[in-house]
C-alpha cells in the first residue's frame, strides 16, 4: 500500500492540511497510518477518491454531519443524498431571491403589488398536553394573518408563552399590512414579546419561550423565528425546513461535530442559545417568503419533531385534517412533551377568510 505525506495528500486532494487534520477528529477521513512516535499522519494513495469527493461536497456548501452520512453510502444512494440536499438549497436561495427582489423593489420605489394576485389563508391550529408533563405550556395561535407557536420553559413557561404570542396579536387586526413594512413591524413586535417576557421573570427563575411566527400581507409571508420551535413548507409534494434550530445540539450538527441519529439522544439537545427570556438577547431570524397558491405552512413545537422524523411529518402534513394527525402521531410515538402545529393552506380568495378546526 502506498502512503503518502499529509502534505502530499493535501497538494494531491487539493484538501488542506488544516482540514485534514479536523476530518481525522471527526472520524470522516481516518489517515491511513498515524506514526506512533510523532503522531504524523500518513494516507494511502487509495483515499484520494473518497478526499476528493469530501472536497466537491465542502465547496457545495454540504456541512459536514451530512458529508459523514454521504460518503458512508454506496454510489446510487450517495447520489440520491447529494440531489435532494441541492433541492433544499434551491428552495433555500429561491427564498433569498424573493427577498432580494422585494428589497430591489422598496429601494427603487417599484411595486409588483398591482402584478400580484392577493391569495388568503385557510388555518387551524391544534395544541396538546402530551403523555408526560403535568401541563401544557406550549401557546398557538391562528388568525387571517398570524399565525404563532411558541414553546414556554421554566416555572412560568406558559405565562412565558402566552405574553410572546399576546404580544404579537394586534398585528393580526387593523388594516392590511404593506410588504414593504412587514418585517420592520415584525421585529418591533418580537421586541415587545421579549420586554413582556422578561417582566415575568422572578427570583432569579429561569423562564422563557421559543417563538416562531408567520405573518401575512395578501401575497408574501414574513417569518420571525427565535429557538427551537420550527416551520415547515410543503409545496409541490417536498417538504422543506424553513427555520433553523437555535440549539447547542443543532450547532454542533452545524460544525459536523454530531450526526442526527447522535443527536435525538443528546443530554444537551432542550438547551437553547436563543430564546425569548432566560437571560439570552432575542436576536430573531427574519425572512420573506413569496407564496403560491397550494402551499402549506406548519409551525410547530419541538415536542412534534422531537418524535416524529420529517419524513412522517410530510406525509401527514399532506392530508386532510393534518394539525390533529400530527399531534395524535407525535402521542402515539410516547408524548413526552407538549405537542402543537398551526397548518395553514395558501388559498384563492374566499370572503369572509377561511378558518378551519
Amino acid at each position: 500500500m502506498e502512503l503518502l505525506t499529509i502534505g502530499a495528500f493535501a497538494r494531491a486532494s487539493r484538501l488542506s492540511p488544516k482540514a485534514l487534520r479536523l476530518y481525522d477528529e471527526l472520524e470522516l477521513l481516518r489517515p491511513a497510518r498515524v506514526d506512533p512516535g510523532t503522531g504524523y499522519r500518513y494516507y494511502a494513495v487509495e483515499q484520494l477518491g473518497q478526499a476528493r469527493l469530501v472536497a466537491w461536497l465542502r465547496r457545495l456548501g454540504m456541512p459536514l454531519a451530512e458529508i459523514r452520512a454521504v460518503c458512508a453510502l454506496d454510489a446510487p444512494d450517495a447520489a440520491a443524498e447529494i440531489r435532494a440536499y441541492w433541492a433544499r438549497v434551491e428552495a433555500e436561495t429561491a427564498v433569498r431571491r424573493d427577498l432580494a427582489a422585494f428589497l430591489v423593489d422598496q429601494l427603487t420605489g417599484e411595486s409588483r403589488r398591482d402584478h400580484t394576485t392577493m391569495l388568503e389563508l385557510r388555518y387551524s391550529a391544534h395544541s396538546d398536553r402530551g403523555q408526560v408533563r403535568p401541563a401544557n405550556q406550549d401557546t398557538v395561535y391562528a388568525g387571517r394573518r398570524l399565525l404563532a407557536v411558541a414553546d414556554g420553559f421554566g416555572p412560568a413557561g406558559a405565562p412565558a408563552s402566552s405574553a410572546a404570542v399576546e404580544a404579537l396579536r394586534f398585528l393580526d387586526e387593523g388594516e392590511e399590512i404593506a410588504a414593504g413594512s412587514v418585517l420592520n413591524l415584525l421585529e418591533d413586535a418580537v421586541r415587545g414579546a421579549s420586554e413582556a417576557v422578561h417582566d415575568l421573570a422572578e427570583g432569579g427563575e429561569e423562564n422563557g419561550t421559543t417563538l416562531t411566527a408567520l405573518l401575512w400581507t395578501g401575497s408574501k409571508l414574513a417569518l420571525v423565528h427565535i429557538g427551537d420551535s420550527r416551520a415547515y413548507l410543503l409545496r409541490d409534494g417536498e417538504l422543506f425546513r424553513i427555520t433553523h434550530d437555535h440549539s447547542v445540539v443543532q450547532s454542533l450538527i452545524d460544525e459536523g461535530r454530531l450526526t442526527l441519529e447522535e443527536a435525538s439522544s443528546h443530554p444537551q439537545r432542550a438547551l437553547l442559545m436563543k430564546a425569548l427570556g432566560g437571560g439570552m438577547a432575542p436576536v430573531p431570524d427574519l425572512r420573506l417568503h413569496e407564496a403560491r397558491v397550494g402551499d402549506r405552512y406548519l409551525l410547530c413545537s419541538d415536542g412534534l419533531t422531537g418524535v416524529v422524523p420529517d419524513e412522517r411529518i410530510k406525509e401527514l402534513l399532506a392530508c386532510e385534517g393534518a394539525g390533529q394527525l400530527l399531534v395524535d402521531e407525535a402521542n402515539a410515538a410516547g408524548g413526552p412533551d407538549n405537542v402543537s402545529c398551526v397548518v395553514a393552506d395558501v388559498v384563492l380568495p374566499t370572503h369572509p377568510p377561511v378558518s378551519v378546526g
